[in-house]
């Protein structure tokens, strides 16, 4: 029996791969809050700049005085003037290793395997986002912010893949579009994690879910499907054999097509630069980049708000579950309308929301908790 079959005999999504894709979907929570940490330990409080004398009356400095009684990054390294520029600098530079790590690792996952890249990748994060939160300068608070992005992105694409690959085609629509509209309440959580009012304190407790995560992830099995398109085909048996005891199927008797080609490691074939040679590719790709830097673009514009800076995190994430179960519906269909839909509502919400005048009109705008 081919691949497809042997999911219909364990069963395509039994309570068991209920239970491992629910683990992978809550994993959106901890990866929302590390991308949009730099929203609110990067926030800049209202200040006053006043030229001080030194004692000689020679050189005159500027002397900064928050008036808010907010804790960031911002005021503990003063990164205000002409050092300004080092908060966004280390969004930008977490979004950088997102890139990398996905360039670098989804490959590598197509070698070495789903769950060795899929775990390494999120030690490492956990690691790196502790040592951001205990940093002792700015310039380790950004590298460790590189880092965590190339593991966030690394762990990020197998762990969609991973929930993909556990069940049957008929429930990719579903749990994909699960995978996303977790991410968005996470971001929404993320804005109750906000009244933390210590940033370093805020790393630390985005962090410590992640921690309970990982080891959930530990005992989780590798791909079937990758195990298959390597040419392990008994072991992709014994994985969903495993499947069906676990799913109440009772033992059932197994035995996968054998894969004539079986693709070693050093087996050519289409590759990462056959999104940039091939031209319906290359289209496509060049599309999702763009809709995914202005989806970036006007979520991590929530930092821009001048009303509660907490109420704008909290709505930039639920603002987009309406449109999730409308997804479940059209991910089969031609995405040509789709994307032009979402460009045009992109648009339109950039029109009716500037940066300078933040997300809710002015008269809704609420006052920072103190």
């Amino acid at each position: 029996m081919d691949l497809e079959e042997a999911f219909q005999v364990v069963g395509e999504f039994g309570r068991h791969q209920k239970v491992i894709d629910t683990v992978l979907i809550l994993l959106q929570i901890y990866m929302a809050c590390q991308s949009m940490l730099i929203v609110l330990v990067g926030a800049v409080p209202e200040y006053h700049t006043e030229p001080v004398t030194d004692s000689s009356g020679g050189d005159v400095t500027q002397s900064v005085t928050f008036t808010d009684d907010v804790n960031s990054i911002v005021t503990e390294w003063y990164l205000v003037n002409q050092q300004a520029y080092k908060v966004s600098l280390a969004g930008s530079l977490f979004f950088t290793g997102v890139l990398v790590g996905n360039v670098l690792f989804g490959p590598l996952s197509d070698r070495i395997g789903r769950k060795p890249v899929f775990l390494t990748g999120m030690f490492f994060e956990l690691l790196f986002a502790y040592g951001s939160a205990l940093a002792p300068s700015y310039e380790l608070f950004a590298l460790s912010r590189l880092l965590m992005g190339m593991m966030n992105g690394s762990m990020a694409l197998v762990c969609f893949i991973l929930s993909q690959e556990y069940v049957g085609k008929s429930y990719w629509a579903l749990t994909g579009t699960l995978t996303n509209m977790t991410f968005a309440v996470g971001i929404a959580l993320f804005a109750l994690l906000g009244y933390i009012r210590q940033w370093r304190n805020l790393a630390t407790a985005v962090n410590c879910p992640g921690v309970l995560l990982f080891l959930f992830c530990i005992v989780l099995p590798e791909s079937p499907r990758w195990l298959y398109s390597r040419g392990r085909s008994s072991q992709a048996e014994r994985v969903l054999q495993a499947f069906a005891v676990r799913n109440g199927k009772g033992r059932v008797t197994l035995k996968l097509r054998r894969v004539l080609s079986p693709a070693g490691p050093d087996a050519s074939g289409p590759g990462l630069f056959r999104l940039a040679t091939h031209p319906v590719l290359r289209c496509r790709t060049l599309v999702l980049m763009f809709v995914c830097l202005v989806y970036y673009g006007l979520t991590m514009n929530a930092s821009a708000d001048r009303g509660s800076r907490y109420l704008s995190v909290a709505m930039y994430g639920l603002v987009e579950l309406p449109a999730y179960p409308l997804c479940i519906y059209v991910i089969n269909k031609p995405w040509s309308l789709l994307s032009l839909l979402h460009g045009c509502s992109c648009s339109l919400w950039w029109w009716c929301f500037p940066t300078s005048s933040g997300l809710l009109p002015e008269a809704w705008e609420l006052e920072s908790p103190a």
